[in-house]
């Protein structure tokens, strides 16, 4: 009994700080009469105290919105978001959803001031009868405050917080009344009811008006229909239990009370109303689903490869959580280079040469990067995007960091880095090697006294032949037409392993999964590590640009509002003497015109590029390059990456084996010829 009577004399306090302070504002006067006032004049001073040491300004917190990540032409990608809510100004909602809305929750709304003194007066009785607040002397702006209250709570990860701000509550309902005063001084009144359409919760993941009218009608707000309009303002009072899509039956009775109390308002006619009140709300229904990040994007891969880079970046945030915070919350909008017909080429040129779910079980994934600049002009695969039934997450084209799946071995596409070495330290284009003989059955043997450490041999080390060379002196030309492997291992014996290791590493040849390029003779002569097509066509970007490396480049613009955030430019830097990757180029272009990618040559231009394959050809290369576009192609089995893959056959093709001439060199030839078709051909060095 001494609790209740506590609670009840706290309670008592407070109602009498509401009243008290209502007064002092102005808003009630002659509302309540005097006998009222004088009956609770005694609490007046204590009351007075209570509700002025409450704070007197408001601050309306960024509302949480949705991203749009852009491709180079504008088009839309993805739209990350922790909260279905696109924001519009007033202008952009239809006058029937404003009507709609303040009959229902505050009809007077432009009549009075943060307190409306008629609901007050009927609501002071109620409470100090129950001992709790009433909801029916709150205003649209009290409303307004008491969700903003919420949200902020909410986006700042404070529960409690969160729970409190709707809590029927004395204490609450004064903070309410404190802070709306404090907006109605500095807020006009269409200011606090487009901020309040566009803060609501209108049920089934839709905040605010516009992304609730998309959500259930697939229009505009700026478009409701009367019916429209009265079933989403019936919404916001419990939109769980009324949306219509969970709920149509509650929904319907909730739309007829909107469309009622208009009525009573004289907002509608009797044969307005009467035909609305039969409309069947099932005719309005045209639901879509709230967008999803990547799953619903047409460029699934590229969308979950650009977020992941977005969350690393400093310019967006101390720490990765603030990152995805503004990305999702900030209502960013993102420019990205993606060329969606670049990108419409690759997924069509994968799926042609390796369609998905072929009998072989491999995989294929492209990127397509341009020189000088980093940026990302396409990537993809030939899977579904997905968690099941065959589907994957794992983006095969990019580096782990980035959603990919750690790399796979690149081969003979390493010895393009031995050529730089080899030209920097003067070799020149006419060079040539001695190769000891192999075959892919015999092998030749290096010893460890060929490689000192510290980036030799421990054993013995066996290297064969694809193509049977007899042993002797051949031209370093015809070594790298042939890719003839004891070639380039000899050539690395002389010119030194570290040496080229350095020069892999200075073009950003690194682990998919992140870790550095070994110094085994095996990892930097022939490919034996894994990496990602991403990584592999930076590097021969850099070969097409001279020896100029770019960092990847995927965003051009991050605009908030009408602010731009971060403007990224391409950040490159020269790393290998121009001259010498030059000539390394004119090797790789001879192995256009007579080794694997003759072909494979581009209609009407000139390119370099080699073809790289795993031991057991499990994985199966193609990079190459003009002066405007690198693309790397890997056709291989990211399940069994080790399995065999001789006299193979796949959409109508057969190979001896899973060579990157055989399938690869052919998705490069369809990617580059399509995405170049309208640009000019530029001499190669």
């Amino acid at each position: 009994m001494g609790t209740h009577r506590v609670d009840v004399g706290r309670t008592l306090r407070l109602l009498a700080a509401f009243l008290v302070a209502s007064t002092a504002v102005g808003l009630l006067g002659a509302a309540l009469s005097a006998p009222t006032l004088a009956a609770i004049g005694g609490l007046s001073n204590a009351g007075s105290e209570a509700f002025l040491s409450l704070p007197s300004t408001f601050t309306m917190a960024d509302l949480v919105q949705g991203s749009r990540i852009l491709a180079a032409d504008g088009s839309v990608i993805a739209t990350p978001q922790d909260q279905y809510r696109v924001v519009v100004p007033l202008s952009q909602v239809a006058p029937l959803m404003r009507t709609a809305q303040l009959a229902i929750e505050d009809s007077r709304f432009y009549d009075h001031g943060a307190i409306d003194p008629q609901g007050l007066t009927r609501a002071v009785i109620e409470d100090l009868r129950t001992g709790q607040a009433s909801e029916g002397a709150s205003t649209l702006t009290q409303q307004f405050v008491k969700l903003s209250i919420q949200a902020q709570a909410l986006r700042t990860g404070q529960g409690d917080a969160a729970a409190a701000a709707v809590a029927k509550t004395i204490p609450r309902k004064l903070t309410d009344l404190r802070y709306a005063v404090a907006l109605e001084r500095t807020w006009s009144k269409d200011q606090i009811l487009q901020g309040y359409l566009n803060l609501a919760y209108y049920g089934d993941g839709a905040y605010g008006v516009e992304a609730a009218a998309r959500h259930y009608f697939g229009v505009h707000a700026s478009r409701l229909t009367l019916t429209e309009a009265a079933t989403l303002a019936g919404l916001v009072q419990s939109p769980s239990a009324t949306d219509p899509v969970h709920h149509p039956k509650a929904a319907q009775a909730r739309r007829n009370l909107v469309l009622t109390r208009m009525r009573a308002l004289d907002e509608l006619t009797a044969p307005q109303f009467d035909a609305a009140v039969r409309h069947p709300l099932a005719k309005d229904l045209s639901v879509t689903d709230p967008p999803a990040t990547c799953a619903a994007s047409a460029d699934p891969y590229f969308c979950s490869f650009v977020i992941a880079w977005l969350e690393e970046q400093p310019a967006l945030g101390a720490t990765q959580q603030a990152r995805r915070d503004l990305l999702f919350q900030g209502g960013l909008t993102i420019r990205t280079t993606l060329e969606p017909s670049v990108q419409a080429t690759v997924d069509a040129s994968l799926r042609k040469v390796a369609p998905e779910h072929n009998v072989l079980g491999v995989a294929a994934a492209a990127y397509v990067t341009q020189p000088g600049t980093g940026a990302v002009v396409a990537l993809g695969q030939d899977t579904q995007y997905g968690s099941g039934g065959g589907a994957t997450e794992l983006d095969y084209a990019v580096d782990q960091r980035y959603g990919g799946s750690g790399g796979f071995q690149f081969g003979s596409t390493a010895k393009a880095f031995s050529l730089v070495t080899a030209m920097e330290q003067g070799l020149g284009t006419s060079a040539s090697v001695t190769a000891p003989r192999a075959d892919n059955h015999t092998p030749a043997t290096f010893r460890p006294a060929q490689f000192p450490q510290p980036c030799g041999l421990a054993t013995d080390w066996k290297v064969y032949n694809d193509e049977a060379w007899g042993g002797g002196r051949m031209s370093l030309k015809q070594a790298t037409a042939k890719s003839t492997n004891t070639a380039f291992v000899a050539l690395a014996s002389r010119i030194g392993v570290c040496a080229i290791h350095t020069t892999m590493t200075d073009f950003g040849i690194h682990g998919g999964d992140g870790t550095a390029l070994g110094t085994y003779p095996p990892q930097v002569i022939l490919g034996a590590q894994a990496i990602s097509p991403q990584t592999l066509a930076e590097a021969y970007a850099g070969l097409a640009d001279h020896g100029t490396v770019c960092q990847v480049h995927p965003v051009t613009s991050v605009v908030q509002g009408s602010r731009t955030l971060w403007a990224p430019a391409p950040a490159c830097r020269q790393v290998a003497d121009p001259s010498a990757v030059d000539q390394a180029t004119q090797y790789l272009e001879y192995n256009m015109t007579h080794g694997s990618g003759i072909l494979n040559q581009l209609a009407g231009r000139r390119s370099a590029g080699k073809t790289g394959t795993a031991d057991g050809n499990a994985q199966s290369w193609f990079v190459g390059y003009t002066p405007q576009l690198t693309t790397a192609v890997w056709v291989g089995n990211p399940v069994h990456p080790t399995r065999r893959m001789f006299n193979v056959s796949m959409a109508g093709k057969s190979c001896t084996a899973m060579t990157g001439a055989c399938y690869a060199a052919p998705i490069w030839r369809r990617i580059m010829d399509g995405a170049l078709a309208a640009e000019p051909a530029l001499p190669m060095p």
